[in-house]
């Protein structure tokens, strides 16, 4: 009886563990019409870099980072009001992060028919994201980002778990951040305020994001 005891109890915790809370993606679209406003309808951020690409993000990073803006563990004056409980709930920044997940941006040129108009064209074309080649030693940045990033970052850049995407992310918003984790303004989420950064050289974190540069898609 005792063991059954134990089996039950085990089950039931492996249940509450693994079972996924259900989402809801319309609301999620709904909610991002507020985010669409920085990031943009498809999550694709900013055309320099000056608001982060969102789409194809990994929903537990979105969702961390959203409540660590609540919290104000990571400090973003902007972003701080509408993540207050009154604007977005729990529910809500599960909703809106699993949604942002969901989108594929294409890094390939539309294929266009001809019977496009103007305005379809140019909807196709922004809907594809190629972040520019940036300038750096590939073959050290490739050597340390799978030294020292991989782990956490998967191989391809592709990310793990709570950990984000990299690759497709804009250089620009990945080196400001970068110089944010080495002035501990923005504390790393493993290892608070020093993390793997904090042992590199500022060219070896340069050939770093030339190399994320290079494992895109290819956009043939």
């Amino acid at each position: 009886m005792r063991f059954c005891r134990q089996f039950l109890f085990a089950a039931a915790a492996w249940l509450v563990t693994n079972t996924a809370v259900a989402v809801d993606l319309e609301k999620g679209k709904e909610i991002n019409g507020t985010c669409a406003a920085c990031h943009g309808d498809q999550g694709a951020g900013g055309k320099k870099g000056e608001y982060p690409r969102l789409a194809g993000q990994r929903a537990a990073y979105l969702e961390r980072q959203l409540k660590s803006f609540r919290a104000r563990t990571r400090i973003n004056i902007p972003m701080f009001p509408y993540t207050q409980e009154r604007e977005l709930s729990d529910e809500d920044i599960k909703d809106v992060s699993a949604y942002l997940a969901g989108i594929e941006l294409s890094n390939r040129m539309p294929t266009y028919t001809g019977k496009e108009d103007a305005l379809t064209r140019l909807l196709m074309a922004e809907k594809v994201m190629i972040i520019p080649r940036a300038e750096g030693d590939l073959a050290n940045g490739e050597a340390i980002y799978q030294k020292k990033c991989a782990a956490c970052h998967g191989k391809s850049g592709k990310g793990r778990g709570m950990f984000p995407v990299l690759v497709g992310q804009y250089t620009s918003y990945l080196k400001r951040q970068a110089d944010l984790y080495l002035k501990g303004d923005r504390p790393h989420d493993e290892e608070g305020v020093v993390g793997v950064l904090n042992t590199l050289k500022e060219q070896d974190i340069q050939d770093i994001l030339a190399y994320l540069t290079s494992i895109q898609e290819p956009s043939e």
